[in-house]
């Protein structure tokens, strides 16, 4: 499949027209409604048209990171395996489970904590998937804290009632490029279709001319080190 085709089923995209008729006029600028569209085609939610925020500049890091290949850490495998096969059709960015890294947790801390700081400390620079744990969420805004680093990306998207909008507000203060659902509302599911709604924006809209990445699938490990922008990253599974 070559850049600038499209990645979306005829189905979706019929589903897209509906969803338009039904929402009309909307404040959103063009690449955050097709985020928010995508996730509302998730959910069945036409609240998070209300719900999704967007820190300035953070779609076009998110797209810029996807193009250079830079590994993407999910706090768990269920938002994992829903990014994986609209990585494989686009630029085939590594993807890390932070939960699946660790067997044993660090003493006061869950898997998906322990998980989520080794991951950062590897790649500090990555996209950041959270759709499940507020917990890891919290871990890592609190290590962006002490390290002053900045991941290409943080969406924050966990679901439920214990320290979720904690964690969503920990996100808020920090000066990082991100995307989040306000509230108690996410999901593995919501966060897995806000990355692959960028990751078809950052296709479909990429020419095939452009010198800033392949013109055809990624090949892992390839473009962030060749790009300038991003150091090596190891290609075996993490």
């Amino acid at each position: 499949m070559g850049q600038g085709e499209r990645l979306n089923h005829p189905i979706v995209e019929e589903s897209f027209a509906i969803i338009d008729r039904e929402i009309g006029n909307h404040s959103l600028k063009t690449w955050e409604y097709a985020i928010a569209r995508r996730v509302i085609h998730t959910t069945a939610d036409f609240e998070y048209l209300n719900l999704l925020k967007f820190s300035s500049g953070a779609i076009d890091s998110g797209i810029a990171c996807l193009r250079a290949q830079v590994p993407i850490v999910t706090d768990v495998g269920m938002v994992k395996q829903g990014i994986t096969t609209m990585l494989t059709k686009t630029f085939n960015n590594i993807a890390i489970a932070a939960v699946e890294r660790v067997a044993v947790a660090d003493v006061g801390k869950t898997r998906t904590q322990t998980g989520m700081l080794q991951c950062f400390d590897k790649y500090p620079q990555g996209i950041y998937v959270i759709g499940n744990a507020p917990t890891a969420l919290l871990a890592l805004c609190d290590r962006i804290t002490q390290s002053n680093l900045k991941p290409g990306l943080i969406i924050g998207a966990p679901v439920g009632f214990v320290s979720v909008v904690e964690s969503k507000e920990a996100l808020k203060r920090l000066d990082v490029p991100k995307i989040w659902v306000e509230g108690r509302k996410g999901g593995s599911p919501v966060a897995a279709a806000i990355l692959n709604a960028l990751l078809v924006l950052a296709w479909e809209n990429f020419s095939a001319t452009s010198d800033q990445g392949p013109k055809t699938r990624g090949t892992r490990g390839d473009k962030a080190e060749n790009l300038g922008i991003f150091p090596s990253y190891p290609v075996t599974n993490a």
